[in-house]
């Protein structure tokens, strides 16, 4: 396989000017003019989106808010660190493109977002919410216990009952604000014909505040404010650990529609007119400019280039395309100004249809229930059923006492309250999550671990994951100084991957390019120039003049000698090789799949000894694959990283993406990988295994509580309070078995 940067002195047939009049500077067709965004009546401020994939620190925040605020035009800009995002309020004569080709000179990726489609994912109120429920528990928690204390030391009567109010002062509001996440979830499953585990817990709360109030009403010794006002801390507590541990960042479906292009420029009667995506429609004309997106799926009327379709196929390197060529919305236009004819756009293109595929794929994976709430199902009735039932029978045993008997019943609520069950999976969860950090694994989702220790299939995507998809120049060193001085030479006036490689390999022999004259490229076939009376060319194997390669390649031909021939090769991933072997030697079966051509593929799997491969498969195919193995009752972990593979990660029972992902996949992903290494995902299986394990044991010690506190209760030798202090203990054990992963 051979490909090329561009250029010609000669264009070739079906070349015009026209597309000799792409420079080697892209970036200067990328911009629109300020007269051009005058002549579409673009005349207002624009708030621009762009996505850093790249930025983990304040280094990086400092970087890109100075260059960005450097650029003309541009008034301010913020960096979103968490969401890895920056935005940019700029003049109307800005346009994003401008500002992803100064932030690529100073090394970072960056993608243009559209902003209405973000609006769901600026905030995280739950999580907020939850904490500051947590501390207002824990303050009025804390006070009530100094009102308690001295109630214990022995006051009496009106001294009592008056330390009793005070606490029913601050418990009452606290419990009725702090426990709304309880009640209303209790509620709506009640609406809906459910018991869930905030039933009990919502019961217990109320029981437990009613009994006090009746208690100091009636002048009792013993109120039980402290035990209401604890249990909540603690529940919250449980809840926020649950929270943080599920919640994924942002919906993957959302990401990858904020990446399609919010604008197009529309050609009409010859005039150039920027428009919203949504407004086009089949047949229209559109411009794409060089180092522009693909902004919805059309056949190439005129001009040549190349595109680069990774995030979309996976594929190495950038293809040719000329009239008749289809491209599909989210390429990225590389070397040539294209005119296209609209064939799908908006929610008909293949990029939203991709979208699509990943919102089903992630509803799907919603569905999975976690052990604790499979437990709960049977735990919820039972709990009532051993409450009223203790009720029913202390009113009977009693003669009518109600007030021993509701007593009664309540300990048995509170010390049956699934506090430690609550606690059972996102304490271990937490602790692996630590665990797996430190070796370079982020967790993002809370289920993630447990469906990872039932993993028996592992699935890789090759460019970008199993190796770092960037080609480097093979064999560096036996290259003639003066050739490969001429070549990067030519390809300092190309963006082509491999002229990016070939100008990287000159820099790291220190070798300084030679100066060429009428030095220009032709978009789809490779950069010329001449040194001295020598024409030179670099590029495409048909357009040099030399033999096809089987591999990924670019030629040179200086004059009428024999053209020199540069292949490239991708390296593999550090910790690939050891990944691969650690999961065989576990048991798993392990699958390769590419949008890649097959000698590429092919060549890989024999290099790691995977024997099961797949080649140029499409976004739709991979997702197709995992489905079909998850139908075969397979239990698959994908790992991958473009965009092609988002639908593929949100469709399979776990998934895994490197740091360097597209915001998407990690979005996709459950777990994100965060160094360069790929050798702790074999190791995240065994963490996995143990954590799942923990999880059942802590199932055990709440199980081995109820069954020796329960009977305690029933009998009538726990007062709520100690129930409340019962309840602490065993979620105490539950946290502290779950550390021993650490």
């Amino acid at each position: 396989m051979t490909a090329a940067p561009l250029a010609s002195v000669a264009p070739p047939a079906g070349v015009t000017e026209d597309h000799l009049s792409a420079s080697a500077c892209p970036a200067c067709l990328a911009a629109p003019s300020a007269e051009d965004l005058a002549k579409s009546g673009d005349i207002k401020g624009a708030r621009i989106m762009l996505s850093l994939p790249t930025a983990h620190c304040a280094v990086c925040i400092t970087d890109v808010e100075r260059e960005m605020e450097a650029q003309p035009g541009v008034r301010s800009a913020r960096v979103n660190l968490t969401l890895k995002r920056v935005s940019v309020d700029a003049e109307a004569g800005v346009s994003a493109e401008t500002l992803v080709e100064a932030l690529a000179k100073i090394g970072y990726e960056a993608y243009e977002l559209d902003p209405g489609m973000l609006s769901a994912t600026e905030t995280d109120k739950r999580g907020r919410d939850l904490l500051m429920r947590i501390g207002v528990a824990g303050f009025a928690m804390m006070n009530i216990m100094l009102l308690s204390i001295a109630v214990w030391s022995g006051a009496e009567a009106a001294t009592r009952d008056m330390f009793h109010w005070i606490s029913a002062a601050i418990a009452l509001p606290t419990v009725v604000f702090v426990g709304q996440p309880f009640f209303a979830s209790a509620w709506g499953g009640l609406k809906h014909g459910r018991v869930n585990m905030d039933v009990p817990i919502s019961l217990a709360l109320i029981l437990a505040s009613s009994i006090s109030i009746f208690e100091t009403m009636h002048h009792g010794h013993h109120a039980y404010f402290d035990a209401a006002v604890m249990l909540s801390f603690f529940l919250l507590v449980g809840r926020y650990l649950d929270y943080r541990t599920r919640a994924v960042a942002r919906s993957a479906a959302e990401e990858l529609a904020a990446l399609e292009v919010p604008r197009a420029h529309l050609l009409r009667e010859g005039v150039e007119t920027i428009v919203p995506v949504a407004d086009l429609k089949p047949g229209d004309l559109i411009r794409v400019r060089p180092g522009g997106r693909i902004p919805a799926d059309g056949e190439v009327t005129s001009g040549t280039s190349e595109t680069d379709r990774s995030l979309l196929t996976g594929e190495t390197l950038p293809v040719y395309v000329g009239p008749g060529t289809m491209l599909s919305a989210g390429e990225v236009n590389l070397t040539g100004p294209l005119t296209l004819r609209v064939t799908a756009a908006g929610k008909d293109s293949s990029l939203h249809r991709m979208a699509d595929l990943v919102a089903m794929a992630e509803s799907a994976k919603t569905r999975y229930t976690t052990l604790a709430e499979r437990a709960a199902r049977a735990y919820s009735p039972l709990v009532h059923a051993l409450s009223f039932s203790a009720f029913g029978y202390w009113m009977w045993a009693t003669g009518g006492d109600l007030r021993f008997a509701v007593n009664i019943s309540a300990a048995v609520l509170i010390i049956t309250c699934p506090c430690a069950l609550g606690l059972a999976v996102p304490a271990v969860i937490t602790a692996a999550s630590g665990k797996l950090f430190r070796k370079g694994l982020l967790i993002k989702d809370g289920t993630a671990l447990e469906r990872l220790a039932e993993v028996d299939t592992v699935v890789f995507d090759k460019t970008g994951t199993l190796t770092m998809g960037a080609p480097v120049l093979e064999g560096l060193d036996t290259i003639e100084e003066e050739t490969l001085s001429v070549a990067a030479a030519l390809a300092q006036a190309s963006s082509h991957p491999l002229a990016r490689a070939l100008v990287a390999a000159a820099e790291a022999r220190d070798i300084r390019p030679v100066v060429l004259d009428d030095l220009r490229e032709v978009p789809g076939f490779g950069i010329e120039g001449r040194l001295g009376a020598l024409a030179l060319r670099l590029g495409r194997a048909d357009w040099v003049g030399a033999a096809p390669c089987d591999s990924t390649a670019t030629h040179l031909r200086l004059g009428a000698a024999e053209p020199v021939t540069f292949r490239f090769s991708d390296h593999l991933r550090l910790g690939a090789a050891e990944a691969v072997a650690l999961l065989t030697a576990q048991g798993k079966r392990v699958l390769m799949v590419s949008g890649d051509v097959e000698t590429a593929v092919s060549a890989l799997a024999g290099k790691l000894g995977i024997t099961e491969w797949h080649s140029g498969a499409l976004p739709a195919e991979k997702a197709a694959l995992v489905a079909d193995l998850m139908g075969q009752g397979r239990r698959v972990l994908m790992v991958g990283d473009g965009l092609n593979d988002t639908a593929a990660l949100a469709a399979a029972h776990v998934s895994i993406s490197p740091a360097s992902a597209l915001d998407a996949a990690r979005t996709a992903s459950d777990i994100v990988l965060l160094g360069a290494d790929l050798a702790p995902v074999g190791d995240a299986l065994r963490i996995a295994g143990q954590a799942r394990r923990r999880i059942k044991e802590n199932f055990v010690i709440s199980a081995a509580y109820n069954v020796v506190a329960v009977p305690l209760a029933l009998v009538g030798l726990a007062t709520p309070l100690a129930a409340a202090l019962a309840m602490s203990t065993s979620s105490i054990t539950v946290s502290l078995n779950s550390m021993r992963l650490k």
